[in-house]
Order: C-alpha cells, then structure tokens, then sequence
C-alpha cells in the first residue's frame, strides 16, 4: 500500500524478468474505488503476467451487492483471469460465500479466490457449490493443512517467502497421502508462522526474511518494526528450523 505507481511498475517489470517464464505470475491490482481500479486496469502493463489478485475494496464497507458489482465491472474490463481477495480483517466487509459463488457463475474470467476469512465454514460452502474449474486458495497459512483437507486447490502464503521448500511440502506431502510428514511439517512450522504475526504483517516476515539474511526489514510508516520481544522470539523459532 505505500508503494508509488511507478514503484509498482518497477517491482512488476522486475519480477517479470528474473523469473523468465519459470512460473506463472500473478499481479495484484486494488483499489476502493471502482473507477480507479479500471483506470489501473487500462494503464498497466499486463505483459508476462497470467492473472490478477484484487482484494475487495477496504474502508467503504460496501454491501454484497456492491461487492458483486465491483468485481464484476473489474472482469468486463480486465485484459487477464481475476482472482478474488477476501481478507475481512484489512477491508472491514466480508465477501460473503454466496457473494462468491454469484461471481465465480456469473464472470467466467473469475477464476478463484484466495480466501483470508479465516471462516471454515464459509471455505467449506465455497468449495462443496463452486463450479469445478474455481480455485479455491487459502489466504491463511495456519488454515492451510486443514484447508487442504476440504479440497482447496492451495495457498498463497506469507511464511512460504521465508520457508518456501518446506512450506509447499506440506501440500506435496498431503497430495501424495502422505499426511503424518504433510503434519509433521506443519507443526514444525506453526509456532514461527504464530510469531510472525503477533506485531503486524509484513513486519514481523521482514524481521524473519533479515534473520535469514533474505532482505532487510524496513518497512514504510505508518508500519513499524517488530518490537523486541517478538524479534527475539523471531530468531529464536527460526534457529529451530532446518530445510
């Protein structure tokens, strides 16, 4: 949220050329106001990119209806795929499952959803009446195992940045059936993935991605550091942990 448009651009052109078709990639494009986000949609360069994430729009607080109509104005105008993001505890409004459901019917280009409710119920009834080709994705990492067990298609994760080889092992171990490595791993994991979260996120990723001499942890105000006594517990999770 407080990079400039032109840093966008940079991070998005940078991305796209050290990953040279390697993986798919996924751009996120939001806004709370829907006009902003079609001007967006108009003015990005899309090239290398395969689809869109965009998080309902915070702040607003818009009705179901308004929601559906957001996205659905966002898919008449979009050049790729969209995955929708819902993630209550940054927008302050729910996208309800049924809300859901009425999207992924009604707007083909809508492809998934990367859902943060942490709500299971609400992932289970998106899953048991979505159209077969819908992903359902976690947007939680804690979610993620129990997740899989109700059929979601995978995660977009936090943790993963830092622990990416045993992190996606979770879900190889789970497909393969073997579920007491696929818990093992997520056990393992769980006390850190607690920890990164307790003075704010991306704070508390950035003070574990520095601990692993990944990158520094600045963040840009109004966000702050991780306090001590959660860097502290930070390195010393993360000395538990091998790959």
């Amino acid at each position: 949220p407080t990079l400039t448009a032109d840093e966008q651009t940079e991070v998005a052109r940078f991305i796209q050329k050290i990953n040279q078709k390697r993986l798919p990639l996924v751009v996120g494009v939001a806004a709370n106001s829907t006009q902003t986000v079609v001007e967006m949609l108009k003015n990005f360069d899309f090239s290398g990119y395969q689809a869109i994430l965009s998080a309902s729009p915070c702040y607003n607080k818009p009705s179901q209806e308004g929601i559906f109509q957001h996205y659905k104005t966002m898919a008449q105008h979009t050049p790729l795929p969209i995955i929708l993001y819902n993630v209550p505890s940054r927008t302050a409004s729910n996208i309800e499952a049924a809300t859901t459901l009425r999207l992924a019917q009604t707007c083909p280009n809508i492809i998934g959803i990367k859902e943060a409710s942490g709500n299971i119920n609400q992932c289970m009834q998106i899953e048991h009446y979505k159209p077969k080709d819908f992903l359902l994705l976690s947007g939680d990492d804690l979610l993620s195992l129990p997740l899989y067990a109700t059929g979601s298609d995978g995660v977009i994760s936090v943790i993963a940045n830092a622990y990416p080889k045993i992190f996606s092992s979770i879900y190889t171990h789970f497909q393969t059936k073997n579920l007491a490595k696929a818990r093992e791993n997520y056990l393992k994991l769980y006390p850190i993935i607690q920890a990164i979260f307790e003075d704010g996120n991306p704070a508390g990723i950035k003070e574990l991605l520095q601990n692993r001499v990944i990158c520094a942890n600045h963040v840009r105000l109004p966000l702050v550091g991780v306090n001590t006594e959660v860097a502290d517990k930070i390195a010393q999770l993360s000395k538990l942990i091998t790959e």
